[in-house]
């Protein structure tokens, strides 16, 4: 397939190399637009109050690489319209450096949201994460991205499997059907991981910043929120939890349903 490939932790992600060469060499025709700097928790949003700027970039993937000033949303809105020589067959985001699970946080994902952008232009879309500890991600974030011996297999494994999940999952998705396929690796991840159907936990998150400062400042903190999930509900939350891997259909269209 062509594809479009694009995350929302920047275009020097270890994560997102390890995505564009498992897809190249699963034989994907690809072209790479992603965000300049790291855009997470951007969500779906758009950049609206300045110019954003596009550039031809060398990452050593041997594909079309382009960058973008930008949130993940802008860099598929942009390829799409301006940047791509021709029409792709689906858009690929991630792989995300932690999880994108619960319906608390699947909606603040510019993972999942590059995946939607994709959708939106009638595009079948698919968006992987990998999960890893608080303290790991913490390091990844602190330390340049760069993951220690145990976290680079796991996450080639995941690679492979995300190879293998958009050849399978993407040719079967209809056009313009507003599907986001939305997929979660667990840590660790090896070669028989196998793949269960789940639902977005249902998931409250209050409290994601800490009370104000001297100067009225409020900084973003963790929390994961509380989960109010029926009980007999495969989440991918507890799939990932077991050891699974997670895969979820966010079909946009059921937004409205009765």
């Amino acid at each position: 397939m062509k594809l479009l490939v694009t995350n929302d932790d920047g275009i020097k992600s270890v994560f997102f190399h390890e995505l564009v060469f498992a897809l190249k060499a699963a034989g994907h025709e690809l072209y790479v637009v992603a965000p300049l700097l790291e855009q997470s928790w951007t969500g779906a949003s758009k950049t609206r109050h300045r110019l954003v700027r596009s550039a031809s970039a060398d990452h050593g993937f041997g594909c079309p690489t382009w960058t973008v000033d930008g949130t993940p949303s802008d860099c598929v809105n942009i390829a799409i319209a301006h940047l791509l020589p021709t029409k792709v067959d689906g858009v690929v985001s991630g792989i995300n450096v932690g999880f994108n699970c619960t319906l608390g946080f699947i909606l603040a994902s510019g993972t999942v949201s590059a995946a939607l952008e994709g959708v939106l232009h009638g595009v079948p879309a698919i968006a992987f994460s990998q999960d890893v500890s608080v303290k790991v991600y913490n390091e990844l974030k602190d330390h340049g991205g760069q993951p220690g011996a145990e976290l680079l297999a796991s996450l080639k494994h995941s690679a492979t499997h995300a190879a293998r999940l958009t050849g399978a999952l993407l040719p079967r998705t209809p056009p313009h059907s507003f599907t986001v396929h939305n997929v979660n690796f667990p840590f660790p991840c090896r070669p028989e991981t196998t793949v269960q159907r789940t639902e977005p936990a249902h998931f409250c998150v209050p409290g994601l910043f800490t009370p104000p400062d001297a100067d009225g400042g409020h900084k973003l903190i963790w929390t994961q929120g509380q989960d109010v999930s029926p009980p007999d509900l495969l989440t991918d939350l507890k799939c990932i939890a077991s050891g699974c891997i997670s895969h979820s259909i966010l079909d946009y269209r059921r937004l409205g349903h009765a």
